[in-house]
């Protein structure tokens, strides 16, 4: 216990009294510090001890009188977050004072019980571990960032109630974000590269499962979810994990490790997540007050559980703020010394209340001058919008629980279309300057399908299609974007093109099968339908498609494939309806 008493100031405590390691750091450093700076922790050196804390006395008193430690970058007073090690004023004059005084040691009697650290998983025993490829990052050299893809080995539906992240080599991993991806996008991405992992942009088919953040920086365990709020865990689904990393001098083989905990209870609520940003970003040469804002008008009411500031170097102020219909201004949270190096999930003691009509705002300060010692280039260049470190970024996520589902579907319906346009800007920003790249074309030639604009997409799989004429995939995504624009002969052209490349692909074999079901020739579609199922039974689409082919022709297994196409996708209404003329 520090022997500070009321109306004593803590210069007068270091006169009356040496300030000691036992009696006033201890508890400070046990209290604030040890979650990282222990023997097997993140941090460059342990605090349990005297000797190595009289070792590093002087660095303590620098680092935490200018506040870069403890890393709690978020202003007193713009939000209550859980985990905020923030050291009060008294604290850090009571440092100065010990090592002032000579960083003396004290009495061995008036050492505190050092805190027990779990060396092992935080959350205790996990119900299943999914190791990361070992990646070898070499001793010196800039930052990598590297995205790794990770299939979860599960046969069957799980209920997520938390996760634990465990980095290996803590002074080598800095920071890391983690989504989950239930298609093949991003395995597709890793599979290009020889090496474990890869450079570049997420798939936008990676994403946060069910409303819910999975990051990890040091010293940061998300607690376990309440009853009610798991998320859900599809099978063949693959974690993305995203880690910076961090050359120590010498070459490191990596290998993290991630924990998941299981629950019997499905979500009865389910976050919904929103997110702020721009991606038109360009900033000049020198400009030191280049700002970024955007908004959004929340439809329905919601609690906001957790916010997520992301941005790269040149950034210096971020800040979000709701602004209630009543003319009401809130503080969702402000980092005036904005840092890339420490940035993590915030999440708040007690959800903040917001009523439908809010305005949720973020607005961010960049400096691209040379003022700014934490700007990757200097001399300063213009930096644009991207996803490597070196370009920049500016995102304000929101997590939020709605009252009800319906209100979850209300909030994501009106949202979802900004989302995907914003998307869709950065993506043109980025193919402009990488012309040639087939992923960033099929990802945002996707995003148009979505919008419900298949020329911009087929103008997109096209050019993909010419940078890889041997994929099959890269076939079957121009004929699919050339289906919905209602170019049947050109899409059937490309369909087949694609089975010539890979005869045993029952997406295309289905998709052809269906066009050729549309135009009335019913004989090739019955041989492709048939060939889909046969393929992957599992595909509701192709029983469905097989469904209504036996239905033309009066075969009497249609209604088995109605009922196998309900089972799969449970509420699909279309083979529901197809099954009332089976009774």
């Amino acid at each position: 216990m520090m022997l500070l008493c009321a109306g004593v100031t803590s210069s007068a405590v270091a006169q009356t009294a040496p300030v000691t390691f036992t009696r006033d750091m201890a508890p400070i450093f046990y209290g604030r510090c040890v979650t990282c700076h222990h023997p097997s922790g993140p941090a460059p050196f342990s605090l349990l001890t005297y000797a190595s804390a009289r070792q590093h006395a002087r660095q303590i008193a620098e680092a935490t009188a200018s506040g870069y430690m403890p890393p709690a970058k978020a202003e007193p007073g713009s939000g209550d977050f859980i985990g905020q090690a923030r050291l009060r004023s008294e604290e850090i004059a009571l440092i100065q004072a010990w090592v002032r005084g000579g960083a003396a040691e004290g009495a061995a009697a008036d050492l505190p019980r050092a805190p027990v650290l779990n060396a092992g998983w935080q959350l205790g025993v996990p119900d299943l571990v999914v190791p990361m490829p070992e990646y070898s990052l070499p001793a010196s050299g800039v930052d990598v960032f590297r995205i790794f893809v990770v299939p979860i080995p599960t046969s069957a539906l799980r209920f997520v109630r938390g996760f634990e992240f465990r980095p290996g080599s803590a002074s080598v991993i800095h920071h890391a974000n983690i989504r989950v991806d239930r298609t093949p996008s991003s395995r597709r991405l890793d599979a290009e590269d020889p090496t474990p992992g890869y450079e570049g942009l997420l798939s936008h088919s990676a994403t946060y499962p069910d409303g819910h953040f999975l990051a990890w920086t040091p010293g940061q365990a998300a607690p376990l979810l309440p009853k009610g709020l798991a998320w859900r865990l599809e099978p063949n689904t693959d974690l993305v994990v995203e880690l910076h990393l961090q050359p120590t001098g010498k070459a490191e083989v990596i290998q993290p490790t991630i924990g998941f905990y299981f629950g019997a209870d499905p979500p009865v609520r389910t976050p919904a997540m929103i997110r702020l940003g721009r991606q038109d970003i360009d900033i000049p040469a020198g400009a030191s007050r280049y700002e970024l804002t955007d908004a959004f008008t929340v439809p329905v009411p919601v609690e906001v559980l957790a916010v997520q500031p992301h941005a790269h170097y040149r950034a210096r102020h971020v800040e979000g703020t709701a602004h209630l219909p009543n003319g009401t201004t809130m503080p969702l949270i402000t980092i005036g010394d904005w840092d890339f190096r420490w940035q993590q999930v915030y999440r708040y003691k007690t959800p903040l209340q917001l009523p439908a009509g809010t305005r949720v705002e973020m607005r961010y300060i960049y400096d691209n001058s040379t003022d700014n010692p934490r700007n990757v280039t200097q001399p300063p260049q213009r930096v644009i919008w991207g996803q490597r470190s070196s370009d920049e970024m500016g995102d304000f996520w929101i997590q939020t629980l709605t009252r009800t589902e319906a209100d979850r579907v209300r909030l994501l319906e009106a949202f979802r279309p900004k989302a995907i346009a914003e998307d869709i800007v950065g993506y043109e920003a980025r193919i402009s300057a990488e012309p040639d790249s087939a992923p960033l074309r099929d990802d945002v030639a996707l995003l148009y399908l979505d919008q419900g604009k298949p020329a911009q997409a087929i103008s997109h799989f096209a050019k993909s299609a010419s940078l890889r004429p041997r994929s099959a995939a890269a076939q079957f995504n121009l004929a699919t974007a050339l289906t919905f624009g209602g170019q049947l002969d050109a899409a059937i052209v490309r369909y087949r093109e694609a089975l010539r490349l890979q005869p045993d692909y029952a997406l295309a074999h289905n998709n052809l099968g269906g066009v050729l079901l549309q135009r009335g020739e019913l004989a090739e579609a019955q041989q492709h339908l048939e060939r889909a199922v046969a393929l992957d039974p599992g595909n509701a689409d192709a029983q469905f498609n097989l469904g209504r082919l036996y239905a033309r022709i009066g075969n009497a297994l249609a209604c088995a494939h109605f009922r196998r196409a309900a089972d799969l996708r449970p509420g699909w209404e279309a083979p529901t309806t197809a099954l009332e003329g089976c009774r």
